[in-house]
């Protein structure tokens, strides 16, 4: 498990590993969510890669009638 160290600016570096591994990028924004005490960077993909991700789907969930 890697660790990293807060500046005195409140910037942390992100070790390099774990960027390769998600193809974050300079530049890239991430989104950054408190959770059960704990912190959560989400890199946000551009929306023009995530088209299509969800093709083939299967779209056919059985749904509550108040749902429909």
């Amino acid at each position: 498990m890697d660790q990293v160290t807060v500046s005195p600016k409140y910037q942390v570096v992100i070790p390099a590993k774990v960027r390769r591994s998600l193809g974050i990028r300079p530049g890239q924004k991430v989104q950054v969510i408190q959770y059960e005490g704990r912190i959560e960077l989400i890199p946000l993909v551009p929306l023009k890669k995530a088209k299509g991700f969800l093709r083939g789907i299967d779209t056919k969930v059985k749904r509550e009638r108040d749902r429909v």
